[in-house]
């Protein structure tokens, strides 16, 4: 018998976790160094439609958590997928459950047809995150996103589409 995941939940923030949310990304400063930083407005973040917090079921501690932006309806479907671990829970499983439960809200209840993560090629643990769920990789964009507001970035970019996903969170 295979080990199971750890079992998560995803909720929406809300401004009780402002400070909980300020605190992660401070602990998490050395984890993200490379890759991303705090964003600058919380309320904001908080306030995202799609944003959605990757929460452990005992303590209900944050995790990480999951962006869906940059929605585009008609003939596209499809939208971005943003996401950071917070320590010292990364590499435990966690943010690979939250991934599943976000790939089921992008496809079974927002109806998005493909999921887009652009992911610097040298963060080698986002990328075997998307792999393991079922991304393929379409490309490389060379200083694709401007990270922190201070430096351009390459990106690859990984992608999903939902007729090549297999729900993981129906119980069999």
């Amino acid at each position: 018998m295979e080990p199971t995941e750890p079992k998560v939940y995803l909720r929406k923030p809300n401004t009780h976790d402002k400070f909980a949310l300020m605190s992660a990304y401070a602990d998490s400063a050395t984890l993200h160094a490379k890759w991303t930083y705090p964003p600058n407005n919380f309320d904001s973040y908080i306030a995202q439609d799609h944003r959605y917090l990757v929460c452990h079921p005992q303590s209900n501690a944050i995790l990480g958590t999951f962006n869906i932006s940059g929605i585009v309806r008609g003939w596209f479907q499809s939208a971005y997928l943003g996401y950071e671990a917070f320590a010292p829970h990364q590499r435990q499983g966690y943010m690979f459950a939250g991934l599943q439960l976000v790939l089921h809200e992008a496809f079974n209840v927002l109806n998005l047809h493909r999921l887009e993560a652009n992911i610097q090629s040298d963060n080698i643990a986002s990328i075997k995150l998307v792999q393991k769920a079922g991304f393929h990789q379409e490309g490389f964009s060379p200083k694709y996103l401007r990270i922190g507001n201070k430096e351009w970035k390459d990106h690859e970019r990984w992608a999903i589409v939902n007729e090549h996903w297999i729900d993981t969170t129906v119980q069999q």
